[in-house]
Parts: C-alpha cells; structure tokens; sequence
C-alpha cells in the first residue's frame, strides 16, 4: 500500500485579501506572523557577519521559491498537489488531530462526535490520527471513511435534528443548482463555518467532494461580485417563492398575481411590480432569493475554508476551485474508469491457490457486473473496495476462499470467493456486500 503523504515543504502564510461586514474586517480571529524576517546585524569586526547572514538570505530566498511553485504549474491538479503537500510538511511537527468515532454508537451520536470535532480550533493541516472503535479496519482505509462520511453528511444531510425540521440539509435544492440551506437555526449555530472547515480538511486529504453546488454560490464565496452571479430559476430551492417569481414570465398578470409578487418584493425591500419594471425585478428577486438570503452562511463557509488555510490556493488559482466543487455530472462513474485501473490475479500470485478456470470464471463476473452496473452502483462499489467514491492510481483483486466479497480498503483490494459457480449468484452477493454497513475486512 502506498503510504498516504503527510509532509511538504511550506511556510506560514498570510491572506492577502480583507472582506468587509458592515464595515469592519469578517476575520476577528486572524493568525499573527509566526516569524520575522529580520536579522540582527553583527559588528564588522566579527568575521561571522560577513558570512551568515548571506546564507540565511539564500535559505529563505529558497524556501520561497519553493513556497510559490505552485503558484507557476500549469496543470491545476498539480498545481493542488504541491501547495497541499507544502502545507501539511510545514504542520508535519505540530500536534496531531484526532478524530474518533465509535461505530456502535447510534448514528446520530456518531454526527455529534464529528460535529464537536470540527468546532474546535485547531491548526487543521497538522498530522490527522483516525480511530474507528469497534471495528477491525486499521491504517489510511480508516481516514477513508471518515472523510467519505464527512462528505456524505454535507451532501445528503445530517440525521440529528439541527434545524428543527427534522433531518439536517446543510445544501438543498437540485443538482448543479444547490444552495446553502436558509435555516436560521444552522446559521446562528455557526454550522456553515464547520461546513468550510470539513469541505477544506477533506480537499486536504485527497478525500472526495460535495458536488453539484451552485455556479452563483461557488462565485460569490471567491469574492465575486453578487450583483455579477448569473443566477437561473433552478437555483432557486423553495419552490413556493420560486413560482412567484416565475410568474413575472407571464405576459400578463392577474391582480391577484401582482399582489402576490409584490407582497415577496416589498418584504425584500424591492419596489412592487409596474408594467415597466417586470424583467429587472425578476433578475433582483431571483438574485435575492438565491444569493441574498445564503450571505450569511456563504461567509462562514469563507471563514471555514480559511481555517484549513486552502485559501490562498483556491483565490491564487481559480482553475483550482472546480476540483473543490465538481459539477454533478464530472463526477459520474463509467465501467472503463473502473476496468482501467484494476490489477487482475496472476498465476504466480502468492495469494491461495486456485486453478486457472475459476480464476478466469470469476474475474468473468467481476469484469460484467461492472460493464452492465449503473454510475451509482459503480460508486458504491468503488466505496466498499477502496473506502471513498475516489479512484486510486490502482485497483487490485483477489480469489479467496470466502463465502461473500470481501475488501481490505487500506490495500485497495477487493477479495472475491472462488465458489460462484453462476453469474447470478455472483451479482447477488456483491450486491449485497456493497450495500451493506460493514467496513474493512468485515
């Protein structure tokens, strides 16, 4: 197994940019310089004088080339590969992060345990230490799965009810249209900052990613300018507010609709509807109900992103941020992603022993259950083999002496039984594996 990196050559950085909330800065907790960079300057009759200030000059003068090499890769994903890497070695040394989670507790308790880890401050690029409790898996398939948890949560929701609407949606609305979730009690919770800071700490890691989030949020939470987002009726994730604004499409409107657009226009601060003002107070509307009301948590999740101290990257290389946030369709699974990247059984393997015929037989399976599998079932496959729906460099499989499949995540393998002697059989197992809660070798 390939050992996950966990250092790289970096040094502290400093924003460059300040945002202003009514006029004051929206960092209150900015870190201060760690270093200064002066050296104090020795009498000339020391012969030292003359010699090590220069070579401090030279280490730093290296040590920042190094620090803006990213900054110079064309390739966006390299570009992301060397400023992580710089960041985590520069925190190789400080203390680690331990995150923790007992998987006989309730799932609920098992949020509130994630949930209190990422409220705490801490200098997130130090060396992360995952303990899953009760379970036999070991090593980086651990980390794995608290990353793709972390990611699922974002995604479909949390089961605790944070909200008062029972499950939690931190993002709601349609794919490729999502929008941070209009929830006063999430906002006053401070959850979207949390939200930043597992969307940052995952991006870190390599983990997988929230996908489908709206064009208009991702450009707003990289500075740009609200007034400038183009914004669509999709966006829009309340449905009921949304067909009021659809009905300024309309060539004509009853009375009864225009009062109905102007009461939501006037409980916004927006003039009511005129004959001359229908297409400019559709676009301020739809701005407002897409953007407007989501500044608050598009801010913390700003400040989120910022603690993990990604920032610097995502604002440097805007080619950068659509690896953060994928589109809904970059991220569907074809059966040739998966066939390219698996290493098949080899007769001189030191693994059991099993004649030629039953291994070409249930390779067979494993090679059709994959060219006839859907995206989504490929992803939950790619799930139970390597622990998160990302595709490693390779794919490995094994013929075991098993009764039902089998993975060892932190090996990226998956083990399949010799005894399939239908294909039916075969699916019907590896269907059940992969749908099933185990992890590891379970």
């Amino acid at each position: 197994m390939k050992l996950h990196r966990l250092s790289c050559n970096g040094t502290p950085m400093q924003e460059s940019e300040r945002e202003q909330e009514g006029g004051q800065s929206e960092e209150n907790d900015s870190e201060t310089a760690l270093v200064s960079d002066s050296v104090p300057v020795r009498p000339e009759t020391s012969a030292e004088s003359a010699v090590v200030p220069a070579v401090i000059v030279n280490e730093e003068l290296d040590r920042k080339e190094t620090d803006s090499e990213w900054k110079l890769i064309k390739e966006p994903t390299q570009a992301a590969k060397v400023f992580k890497e710089n960041l985590l070695r520069e925190h190789a040394t400080g203390k680690p992060l331990r995150m923790k989670m007992d998987v006989r507790d309730s799932e609920e308790d098992r949020e509130r345990e994630l949930l209190l880890f990422y409220k705490q401050q801490q200098e997130w690029a130090c060396p992360l230490h995952c303990t899953l409790v009760g379970d036999v898996a070991i090593g980086e398939g651990v980390m794995r799965y608290f990353m793709t948890t972390i990611i699922s949560k974002l995604q479909f929701g949390f089961s605790l009810d944070l909200g008062g609407m029972g499950r939690t949606l931190l993002f709601e609305g349609e794919p490729d249209h999502l929008v941070p979730a209009a929830s006063e009690a999430l906002i006053e919770s401070n959850l979207f900052r949390v939200a930043g800071r597992m969307l940052g700490h995952t991006f870190l890691h390599d983990g997988p990613h929230v996908t489908g989030l709206s064009p208009a949020v991702i450009h707003v939470l990289f500075n740009g300018d609200p007034e400038m987002a183009t914004v669509v009726t999709e966006e829009c994730p309340d449905l009921h507010i949304r067909s009021i604004i659809e009905l300024l499409e309309h060539e004509d409107l009853t009375p009864e609709q225009k009062d109905t657009v102007s009461d939501l226009s006037m409980s916004w601060d927006l003039p009511a509807v005129t004959k001359t003002n229908r297409r400019w107070l559709h676009n301020k509307l739809l701005l407002h109900a897409v953007v407007g009301r989501t500044m608050r948590q598009i801010k913390q999740l700003r400040k989120g992103l910022k603690d993990v101290m990604v920032w610097p990257l995502l604002t440097s290389r805007p080619d950068v941020v659509p690896l953060l946030f994928p589109k809904m369709a970059e991220m569907q699974f074809t059966p040739q992603m998966l066939l390219e990247k698996i290493t098949w059984p080899v007769e001189d393997s030191d693994d059991e022993d099993f004649d030629l015929d039953t291994t070409c037989r249930i390779t067979g399976f494993l090679r059709m259950f994959i060219e006839t599998a859907s995206s989504g079932t490929l992803a939950q496959l790619l799930t139970f083999w390597v622990g998160w729906e990302m595709l490693p460099p390779e794919l490995r499989v094994e013929i075991s002496g098993g009764t039902l499949p089998t993975s060892s995540t932190c090996f990226e393998t998956l083990k399949l039984p010799a005894h399939f002697k239908l294909y039916m059989d075969f699916e019907k197992a590896l269907v059940a594996a992969i749908k099933s809660t185990g992890f590891g070798l379970v």
